[in-house]
């Protein structure tokens, strides 16, 4: 761990942490503890969720749980805060109505939201917390920014991707940015993307800093070969994801003749969808699905995989991608945000059209055919693409010198 006199104290706000599905947040946190960071974890639940990865567990055993009280714990961090600070308070809540006012959730909600705040305010208090970063635009944001008018830290939030795309009119992301320190993408085409919903005078408050990885990481993965038939697919099964767009384009490859298998590394609510489908087009031998799979696993079924398949209907640039990458694995993905910022096609992958199942086939058909030099190639380059742009240390590195800047412009700390 690098040296920092005095340390860099941060907050970490998400939704729910640990999770099966946010490696890649875990793994930003780590590297900014090892450029001599203090990060504090707050999230609203994950207290009790089921983990596999023995990694998420050390994680919860450092994590504050926001919600773990109940209304109990919100009422009374509301009713201290009426008390210390009746200001700041109204302050608070005429935000959160703003915020109610753009929103498809009622103004009980984003009071709610302001009773959360209250309690987030009190523990960066009391843990010196200079900065507040919340991982995704959507509740996070907003908890950080409330947290902020009741004289918490100074904030920034990351935007991953369907967070802003997806309901952006809804989330009141003008008042999240404006009350932001900065705010980050994690790709260009998400910088677009709050280009388009934010006024032009926001503009410079948006950065990107790419998801990382450890350069460590699969530097041991042996280049796929032909005689590997089988193409993963890793995310949580939902209808964004796309798995069942998937399951239609191997019933293609299948009436095509040719030999593949394929894995579904992941669950979530449409995994009885799913397999009724696989069962219903006669699919049981070639598609499996395996359920969530902790990140040893994941490393041994990028090691038996001839390609990564991205189906995705909605998407920023997905953290899956970069380690399949990384393991010289090539994907097959769609033109989609800002997946071609990273998998070219002909190059490290195969591209096509977003929603089209026929060229979905298609590329998947391409991959299947191509031979151990052609898989060879396109796998090398693949790894030296992605640690080229998505070093977890350079990344993290510039995240902590935007913390550096928001903390001493707010001048809470006179030595950086």
């Amino acid at each position: 761990m690098l040296e920092r006199s005095p340390p860099l104290r941060v907050a970490y706000l998400v939704n729910q942490y640990p999770a099966g599905s946010h490696t890649f947040i875990r793994r930003e946190i780590h590297a900014l503890e090892s450029q001599g960071i203090v990060v504090q974890r707050i999230a609203l639940r994950g207290w009790d969720t089921d983990l596999i990865d023995p990694q998420d567990l050390a994680e919860r055993t450092l994590t504050q749980y926001v919600l773990v009280r109940g209304v109990r714990g919100l009422l009374s961090a509301l009713v201290r805060t009426a008390l210390v600070s009746p200001r700041r308070l109204l302050k608070a809540a005429r935000l959160a109505w703003l915020m109610s006012r753009e929103s498809d959730r009622p103004l009980a909600v984003h009071l709610a939201y302001l009773a959360e705040a209250c309690v987030i305010r009190r523990w960066t208090s009391a843990q010196g917390a200079l900065h507040l970063h919340a991982h995704f635009a959507t509740n996070p944001a907003e908890l950080a920014m409330l947290a902020h008018e009741l004289d918490g830290p100074p904030y920034s939030f990351t935007a991953h991707g369907s967070d802003i795309m997806d309901r952006p009119a809804q989330i009141g992301l003008q008042h999240t940015v404006r009350h932001a320190a900065f705010v980050v993408a994690v790709c260009s085409f998400g910088r677009s993307q709050f280009f388009k919903w934010v006024p032009h005078g926001l503009w410079d408050r948006v950065r990107v800093v790419r998801c990382g990885l450890d350069p460590e990481y699969g530097k041991t993965a042996s280049p796929a070969t032909q005689r590997s038939r089988r193409l993963l697919c890793i995310g949580r099964l939902s209808k964004e994801k796309g798995q069942l767009l998937l399951v239609q384009a191997a019933q293609l490859v299948t009436a095509a003749g040719i030999e593949f298998e394929l894995a579904l590394a992941g669950d979530g609510p449409m995994r009885a969808e799913i397999e009724e489908q696989i069962l219903r087009l006669g699919l049981a031998a070639r598609v499996r699905i395996t359920g969530w799979l902790d990140s040893a696993a994941i490393e041994r079924e990028l090691g038996l995989a001839r390609a990564l398949v991205v189906p995705s209907l909605s998407e920023g640039l997905p953290v899956v991608i970069m380690e399949a990458m990384a393991a010289r694995r090539p994907v097959i993905a769609p033109y989609l945000a800002g997946i071609p910022e990273l998998v070219r096609n002909g190059s490290n992958g195969w591209l096509f059209p977003a929603g089209d199942v026929v060229a979905l086939a298609a590329a998947m058909q391409a991959c299947l055919a191509a031979d151990d030099n052609e898989l060879r190639l396109r796998g090398d380059t693949a790894r030296t693409d992605v640690l080229g742009a998505h070093d977890v240390n350079a990344e993290t590195h510039k995240l902590a010198q935007l913390f550096d800047a928001a903390v001493a412009a707010s001048g809470q700390r006179s030595e950086i």
